[in-house]
């Protein structure tokens, strides 16, 4: 049905990296969870007012939110698809992570509703009404909302979009809380003890924790995290693909929405090339990232000696120095300057954020262990992140 329904309505469904594609993918998602959570309110309130049971109406209101959500979810889509202007130069791709978080906040707001109800079902316990309609209207939800959540999940791997991925665990979410209100409708026939407040706190939790889930992925968008480590490799390949270039550091990539990637990094060239030769491997590669890659890729190069033995002497023995600290430092951009007394190591080191040495404490261990070797080497270190 979801490949069906694809090929129907979206011109080009392979082409993700368009944004007139991405926007027809969000119009299919929020289409057919309007409709399907329309339907399903409908049924449930109807059912729900019928049988006196607060669990229900709980229920059918969470397909209220997300009727709602499918609408902010159509509009935030819309939006994000707005071309570049001069007073968004990036694009508008991030009112996606934006349209997620409005998104959230309903689903929070319904959820402490809905608590609040259920509580005072709990303290003031009514009768609640059995009857076949009823629970056939609940299993019928069970399934719309099963494969509702395949379907965003679906569409959400496709063009990797968080807000369908949001839609597709509240969806999930809703199965589990319309079998926990199934659950509270088949025991109250065989008990006098009232568990549909309780189902109904269960209702309610599992709304809460679906809004809070989304905001803290959300956020974690919008303060900004590392990209997918695929795209990362798929980056670092097509650099070191070029036979001139030695090796490929200081990768920083940011995104503005899935679609609009801005990167930058250090390429190591042999220093006896050109600057001519230099400057046309740095505007080659950057091509190629773009046109392979879509990211837009600004490169600064390293010239790196590889042939003098003294330089390779010492970035092996710099290599064994922070190797034996077994803290997954790596080095880049090293070279020797040689002075009248002394002679300078100069590179950059890696470290992971795990890491909770010091720098001063790395660089005194480092230097303290260079002079087992020779007396008249120093260093001079520049301490870098892992941004990717």
């Amino acid at each position: 049905m979801t490949e069906f329904l694809i090929k129907k309505f979206i011109k080009n469904p392979d082409e993700t990296e368009d944004s007139k594609v991405r926007q027809a993918y969000g119009s299919l998602s929020s289409s057919v969870g309007l409709v399907c959570n329309i339907i399903l309110f409908i049924i449930k309130y109807a059912m729900g007012t019928f049988s006196g049971s607060i669990s229900i109406i709980s229920d059918a209101f969470n397909n209220l939110s997300d009727s709602g959500g499918c609408i902010v979810t159509f509009l935030g889509y819309k939006m994000a698809s707005k071309p570049a202007d001069k007073g968004h130069p990036f694009g508008h791709g991030r009112i996606e992570y934006l349209t997620s978080l409005i998104l959230s906040a309903i689903i929070v707001i319904v959820g402490f509703e809905l608590f609040r109800s259920s509580a005072e079902k709990i303290i003031n316990p009514e009768p609640v009404k059995f009857s076949i309609i009823v629970l056939l209207s609940l299993i019928v939800s069970i399934c719309v909302k099963l494969w509702l959540s395949v379907f965003n999940m679906k569409l959400g791997k496709k063009i990797n979009s968080c807000v369908m991925t949001a839609t597709a665990e509240d969806s999930r979410n809703d199965v589990i809380a319309t079998s926990a209100t199934l659950i509270a409708l088949l025991v109250s026939q065989f008990t006098d003890f009232s568990i549909d407040g309780i189902m109904g706190i269960v209702v309610s939790l599992f709304i809460l924790k679906t809004g809070f889930d989304i905001i803290r992925d959300t956020v974690d968008d919008l303060i900004g995290k590392p990209v997918q480590p695929e795209i990362v490799e798929k980056i670092k390949n097509t650099i070191k693909s070029d036979s001139d270039i030695i090796d490929i550091h200081d990768l920083v990539i940011h995104n503005y929405g899935v679609t609009k990637m801005i990167g930058s990094c250090h390429i190591e060239i042999r220093s006896d090339m050109s600057f001519r030769d230099v400057h046309e491997i740095a505007d080659r590669t950057e091509r190629r990232i773009q046109n392979e890659l879509n990211i837009m890729m600004t490169i600064h190069t390293d010239p790196v000696d590889i042939d003098d033995e003294q330089t390779i002497k010492y970035k092996g023995i710099i290599k064994d120095i922070i190797s034996s600290m077994n803290q997954g430092f790596s080095i880049h951009d090293f070279r020797m300057v040689s002075c009248e007394n002394h002679r300078n190591l100069i590179f950059d080191i890696t470290v992971p954020y795990e890491c909770k040495i010091s720098n001063e404490k790395i660089q005194n261990f480092i230097n303290h262990k260079l002079k087992e070797y020779d007396e008249k080497y120093y260093t001079i270190i520049t301490f870098d992140r892992e941004y990717c």
